[in-house]
């Protein structure tokens, strides 16, 4: 170490020091997360915040897009609950505003409805289980963007969880009939 750093006091050589490594080929800043434009969420709901990383891991597939433009995230709203051996899910829905003078979008989640089931009959040896019951209907996906996070307001109740989705590389052709 040179003479100059080692004159320097500890808070003010660490500082040096993480600066140093910031210069390392593999090490980045991990950027601030500002929640300044986000609203605090009302006393009834929670604020989900995904910050989605910069760069993933390559597709071990080459038929999958490497391409972020081409990725989207689906965000999954439920909530743990014990089940049997029927088919589950619960009413409500997401949705996506714009914040009025930001112009980002947050997406709120409605109130989780009553629980979708079917009613069969189940094999008297198959015990109840814990099982995560999501919000029924379509996947609901949003643009991946590692520059913004993923803002979500739920119901206290309710959890978000989140997955990658990623594009083929090459579009198929289609038939015309």
């Amino acid at each position: 170490m040179p003479a100059a750093l080692r004159s320097l006091p500890f808070p003010a050589l660490a500082v040096v020091s993480l600066l140093a490594l910031g210069s390392l080929p593999g090490v980045r800043a991990v950027p601030r997360l500002d929640l300044t434009p986000y609203p605090a969420p009302s006393p009834t709901e929670r604020r989900w915040v995904i910050q989605l990383p910069g760069v993933l891991r390559p597709s071990p597939d080459p038929g999958l897009s490497s391409n972020p433009a081409d990725w989207r995230v689906e965000l999954i709203a439920g909530r743990d609950s014990v089940v049997d051996c029927n088919s589950r899910g619960l009413g409500g829905r997401l949705r996506t505003e714009t914040l009025a003078g930001w112009g980002y979008e947050i997406v709120r989640v409605s109130a989780a409805g009553p629980v979708i089931s079917t009613r069969m009959a189940c094999p008297p040896d198959q015990p109840p289980r814990r099982a995560f019951l999501s919000l029924a209907g379509e996947p609901f996906l949003v643009r991946y963007n590692a520059s913004l996070p993923i803002v979500v307001y739920a119901p206290k109740e309710l959890e978000v969880r989140w997955r990658v989705w990623k594009a083929e590389t090459r579009p198929r052709p289609s038939s015309a009939l």
